[in-house]
């Protein structure tokens, strides 16, 4: 008898419609294999031989359970009372395409890079953008995820679509790094503002990345000054008073449709906000336009995003090099949208 393509529920009815296969689930409870993963089995008198290889990898069971032991060991997080501010600012901090594990060499790129100068540029960009902002009230802080955190999506080393890259170390170690950076960064800034954390889904990590954000939201699970976001969408949104922010990784829809994008999946919060803006990631540095550092299409401005990551073997061979390195961030005046751009720049 086949179960291929059946849930555990649609098995057990099966098996009380037929006497001689019950004994079937008290077999595989005895045995610790779960029912709904049986594609075929065989009775043969007293005993079963059982075909319990599932054809694909149940992603959202494993995330499931993963989810839930973090969530019974996440840290109840101290309380903080926030100081009362006469003017309200959104601070935004962009730390995009860390790629954690990746490898440089400084004789064959002319730059080092390897986990630990990713983590400390992110912590010293962290950092050098709250200083930045020192000048101006801090209500609330949206601090970007995602965006090609990860080098490579599995154990062959490769992206998500399969393209060999130059990493060092193991996957877990990166996946692991990546989780206490993050963990890092967010219990840092919650002693400054409440913080909402937005993943991003990206090329290289597409599904490392997608399991890290629910990791970080599992652990913060019992803190109420944090949110993580860690739904899969292509493209997020986050409205700020007057400002409507989307966030994007940059490699899906074209740069110039992405406003009227904005306007069709947002349609009341486009209409309630007078400022947009879209953030970008993936190119590793700032798009110019002419003289502009930014370009303003019809009700909205689209930004990319600088790179902390130095240039791997493919980058430098292509010439894609001499872009500054650094970390972004921005502040959005509740009334008046965004008023400063900030530059940590290594």
């Amino acid at each position: 008898m086949s179960f291929k393509d059946l849930d555990e529920n649609q098995i057990k009815k099966i098996l009380a419609e037929h006497e001689s296969h019950k004994a079937l689930e008290q077999e595989c409870q005895e045995q610790g294999i779960p029912l709904d993963s049986v594609n075929y089995y065989w009775f043969k008198s007293e005993k079963f031989s059982i075909n319990a290889k599932a054809d694909e990898f149940n992603r959202q069971r494993f995330l499931d359970q993963i989810t839930e032991t973090v969530k019974k060991h996440a840290p109840k997080q101290p309380k903080i009372k926030y100081k009362k501010n006469d003017s309200e600012h959104l601070l935004v901090i962009n730390p995009a395409d860390i790629h954690i594990g990746k490898y440089a060499s400084k004789i064959e790129t002319g730059e080092d890079y390897n986990v630990e100068i990713a983590k400390k540029r992110v912590i010293d960009g962290v950092q050098g953008i709250v200083e930045l902002a020192a000048g101006f009230p801090i209500d609330r802080i949206l601090f970007a995820i995602g965006n090609d955190v990860l080098h490579v999506d599995n154990v062959y080393n490769t992206t998500t679509k399969g393209t060999g890259q130059d990493v060092i170390g193991k996957w877990h170690e990166h996946f692991n790094q990546a989780l206490e950076l993050y963990i890092w960064c967010v219990e840092y800034l919650r002693t400054i503002a409440p913080v909402d954390a937005i993943h991003s889904m990206s090329n290289h990590d597409y599904q490392s990345g997608f399991h890290l954000a629910h990791t970080l939201k599992a652990y913060f699970d019992k803190d109420k000054n944090v949110f993580v976001d860690a739904t899969p969408q292509h493209r997020k949104y986050y409205k700020y008073g007057n400002s409507l922010i989307g966030f994007s990784h940059g490699d899906g829809a074209k740069t110039h449709d992405l406003p009227l994008i904005m306007a069709s999946e947002q349609k009341q919060h486009w209409s309630e906000t007078k400022h947009r803006y879209w953030y970008l990631h993936h190119v590793h540095h700032r798009m110019k336009y002419k003289w502009l550092d930014a370009k303003d299409y019809h009700g909205c401005t689209v930004e990319f995003m600088r790179s902390p990551s130095s240039d791997d073997s493919w980058h430098n061979r292509k010439g894609y090099t001499a872009t500054p390195k650094g970390v972004q961030g921005h502040i959005h005046h509740k009334t008046h949208g965004q008023i400063a751009r900030l530059d940590y720049i290594f």
